[in-house]
């Protein structure tokens, strides 16, 4: 039910539907109210029960929404399968198709002054922009859909927000999105507010740029409290999310098999709920997977069907992101040209406000390649660019080993003091990970 209309709009609107069924006041309050009471109401001079409400609706033949919010219960009820239409539309992967969907259904929730209605249409307009690599656009849908429920319990806000924290994760602002992540954590689970489904959407999604920040300690914290809360939730499509995310931290761990096992679970969800674009991450992280554990030719083929999957559904930035792991596959296979013209045409779709950290991995693999081309100056100039890129996020996950390998070529180079600044640089990212970019963990739930 939508919120209650002030006592004023409330009696002019008895009066009128009143007046339009020929009843007296004396009519429409027998036998429980007196006509003094149903004056009083009409002229908004009194806030009318629940109670009330419902014996004045059965006496005027409506719906009880309908008299305390004007809305009739068909056009809410028409409103939310329109909603779950185009939400299957984007699970399918037509973003665009989606996106207007979303727009219409937005202009008729305000014309109603439905805010829980405008706020699901904000949150699939997010997701459309998301999908489509419209992180600014995707961003400021999310802020209008918390604003349509300020007044909310956070439980309800948290998808609006963790789409914000997804938004400047995606555009390399790793730090902000760990702040408004483990913000929404600390304050659910220390005011008591344990909903296992807005819990484990935070959990899950803290998971990939504490990865990139290098905090793999909170990571795995993450992944193991969103594998406790799984089974409470009722969102299979929320349970799948979560286990691609913790995917990661397996595959970090060495437990390549687990890994696996969890994504096999996603895909096999993906599938039955129909969600395209998931079902394509989801062979993009088997293509990873299947890369750390050396088989190429298998891994190869995974990423392919996730690239394949993407750009037929226009998902530039994350088919970009795509073809960057492609490319590291493809030159593991000995077919480095074919890896740098793939990696050339992906920067032309990322830039450090978008894809921050997947641009700077197609620097750092351009530099790989170039240096053994034995194009020294080429070589240098991809990792100084990565390296920037990675400063910018905060991405100390891949500072270390990027800072070796510029060491490395300064060293060989003959530029020693060089080198030595480059290892220094990646010494402090490795000393403490995580440590110098974020606070004290958020308190946990009571699982």
């Amino acid at each position: 039910m939508g919120e209650r209309d002030d006592p004023g709009t409330i009696g002019r609107r008895v009066q009128r539907l009143r007046v339009e069924r020929g009843l007296t006041q004396r009519q429409l309050a027998e036998p429980v109210y007196t006509p003094a009471y149903i004056s009083t109401l009409e002229s908004g001079r009194v806030r009318p029960s629940d109670d009330a409400l419902r014996h004045l609706a059965g006496r005027l033949g409506v719906a009880f929404d309908e008299l305390a919010t004007g809305h009739s219960a068909r056009l809410v009820t028409e409103l939310r399968l329109r909603l779950t239409e185009a939400q299957r539309t984007l699970a399918l992967g037509e973003a665009e198709a989606a996106a207007e969907l979303y727009t219409g259904l937005l202009a008729e929730a305000e014309t109603h002054g439905l805010a829980a209605e405008q706020s699901d249409a904000l949150l699939g307009l997010g997701e459309c922009a998301l999908e489509t690599g419209e992180l600014v656009s995707g961003r400021e849908y999310f802020e209008r859909a918390e604003a349509c429920l300020a007044g909310a319990p956070l439980p309800a806000r948290v998808p609006a927000l963790r789409g914000r924290a997804v938004a400047h994760y995606l555009a390399g602002e790793l730090r902000y999105a760990v702040y408004l992540l483990e913000t929404a954590l600390d304050e659910l689970n220390r005011g008591g507010l344990h909903d296992p489904d807005a819990l484990l959407l935070l959990y899950a999604s803290a998971i990939g740029p504490y990865m990139d920040m290098g905090a793999h300690a909170r990571a795995a914290q993450a992944a193991e409290l969103a594998l406790a809360l799984a089974p409470q939730s009722g969102d299979p499509a929320l349970v799948a999310r979560m286990h691609r995310s913790v995917a990661r931290t397996l595959v970090a761990e060495g437990r390549l098999a687990e890994a696996d096992a969890s994504l096999a679970k996603a895909a096999e969800l993906y599938r039955g709920l129909q969600i395209r674009t998931e079902l394509a991450n989801c062979h993009w992280m088997r293509g990873y997977v299947y890369a750390q554990d050396g088989r190429l030719e298998r891994a190869e083929e995974e990423l392919r069907e996730a690239l394949g999957m993407l750009s037929a559904r226009r998902a530039a930035l994350y088919s970009s992101q795509v073809a960057v792991e492609l490319a590291d596959v493809l030159h593991r296979r000995g077919r480095s040209a074919e890896a740098e013209a793939l990696l050339h045409d992906v920067l032309g779709h990322l830039t450090s406000e978008r894809g921050a950290v997947h641009s700077a991995a197609a620097h750092r693999l351009l530099g790989i390649i170039a240096e053994d081309a034995r194009r020294t100056e080429d070589a240098e100039e991809h990792y100084v660019r990565a390296l920037s890129l990675l400063e910018r996020a905060g991405a100390a996950g891949d500072l270390a080993d990027l800072c070796r390998l510029l060491g490395d070529l300064l060293r060989r180079t003959g530029r020693v003091e060089a080198a030595l600044d480059a290892y220094r640089t990646g010494l402090g990212h490795r000393t403490a990970p995580g440590t110098t970019t974020l606070g004290p963990a958020p308190a946990q739930p009571p699982l």
